[in-house]
């Protein structure tokens, strides 16, 4: 048994990995994306919003499937649908913008699912071991976006077409993500823990909106630095085209040990404590950030960020797994739109309120935002199962069994 769930729990991890280096070569290859495709300003937005309407799309229809269809199964074939639709994107030529829409479309379908049951799955197995490693597995996809951007730089420095870029990391991953699919540990939901309160029936919205609100804060905290981090430096704080390569690297190193290290922080402390303390660590970045008299003062708020924000969405879903037990896999779907709400509200709030205002004041927005996650913490707390006190009794029901039924 214990050897299922190490290898359950290695192959989620690579799960995780192989999607953090697919997405960072999506989104860092974006202007080279736009210049292959011959693609518009006007129309590049298009694009680039439809990708996660599309995957809040494959979210809901995930939530229909596990009720008949195992999540590793889901898993287990919308990842190598993700990497054909990353090489798809990268195969096309000038003018061929009706092939990018299909391979956009196909990626953002896909990508829904693929989190959806990626999530799903850490949630069940952190159940079983009875103990916090969801940020764990995220730790890991943080490894997977700095792997994915330095490979993008490498193509993009070398010049090399995209195909050429996503080519070999396709090759390399699938047949390595298919292999690793087979030791997916499923599990089944718990029992329903309390009738009165609805949570043994399904998932309950009124009960999950507090978690639905810090998913959306969250990232559109992460899509702001992604998106404006670069901008931000170079025009506000005067630094230089090279250093304004910076701070999202900075960003997502201090992301990855975070999240390294933050299991370890709610094992001690506690989900709720860990959550607070990062959400005052994430806003005092954000105030750094507005406030900065320099580039270097800058990347100090960066750096703050990364290691107040990484913490939120891990704990979130877990969150919504202790929160239904009953209902876990609907529960983690349905939150997964909200990744997707936050992504698509982020960078134009940012980008309006910069243009009508001051890009200083709009870094203040996200912090009032990211902030307002102090008054959901409670919802992070450990919940009462059917066996009595306030943390979750570990499953053995279904953990000797992975995705291949073996």
């Amino acid at each position: 048994m214990t050897d299922v769930l190490r290898r359950g729990r290695a192959s989620l991890a690579f799960s995780f990995f192989a999607q953090g280096v697919t997405f960072a070569l999506l989104v860092t290859r974006i202007p080279a994306i736009q210049d292959r495709y011959g693609v518009s300003d006007a129309l590049l937005p298009v694009f680039l919003a439809a990708v996660p309407v599309l995957a809040g799309a494959g979210s809901v229809t995930t939530e229909q499937l596990v009720r008949r269809v195992r999540p590793s199964r889901l898993l287990r074939w919308s990842q190598p649908v993700v990497l054909l639709a990353l090489l798809a994107v990268g195969a096309g030529g000038h003018d061929q913008v009706a092939a990018l829409a299909l391979a956009l479309g196909a990626f953002g379908l896909a990508v829904g699912a693929l989190d959806a049951s990626m999530n799903m799955l850490g949630v069940s197995l952190q159940r079983t071991y009875g103990r916090s490693i969801m940020l764990g597995f995220h730790a890991v996809y943080s490894l997977g976006g700095i792997t994915g951007a330095s490979l993008a730089w490498a193509g993009a420095h070398w010049h090399l077409a995209l195909w050429v870029s996503y080519l070999p990391v396709v090759v390399l991953l699938l047949p390595a993500v298919l292999v690793g699919s087979r030791w997916y540990v499923d599990g089944e939901e718990a029992e329903p823990a309390v009738e009165p309160d609805g949570r043994g029936g399904g998932v309950v919205f009124k009960l999950l909106l507090p978690l639905c609100l810090v998913m959306t804060f969250a990232y559109i905290g992460d899509s702001t630095v992604s998106n404006w981090s670069a901008k931000y430096l170079q025009d506000v704080l005067g630094g230089s085209e090279q250093l304004a390569t910076v701070p999202y690297n900075v960003y997502m190193v201090t992301t990855l040990v975070g999240r390294a290290v933050g299991d370890f922080g709610v094992r001690r402390f506690g989900a709720v404590t860990v959550v607070r303390q990062g959400t005052l660590v994430a806003a005092g970045g954000f105030a750094v950030v507005a406030t900065a008299p320099g580039a270097w003062a800058g990347m100090l708020g960066f750096t703050l960020l990364g290691l107040g924000l990484c913490v939120l969405v891990p704990q979130t879903f877990a969150a919504a797994g202790r929160l239904f037990p009953g209902s876990s896999d609907a529960a983690v779907a349905r939150l997964n739109i909200f990744n997707y709400v936050g992504f698509l509200i982020g960078s134009p709030l940012v980008g309006a309120l910069g243009d009508a205002w001051s890009y200083r004041g709009a870094m203040l927005v996200p912090m009032v935002l990211v902030l307002m996650t102090l008054l959901h913490a409670r919802s992070f707390a450990a919940q009462p199962d059917r066996y009595g006190g306030g943390h979750e009794r570990p499953r053995t029901a279904d953990v000797g069994r992975g995705s291949n039924g073996l």
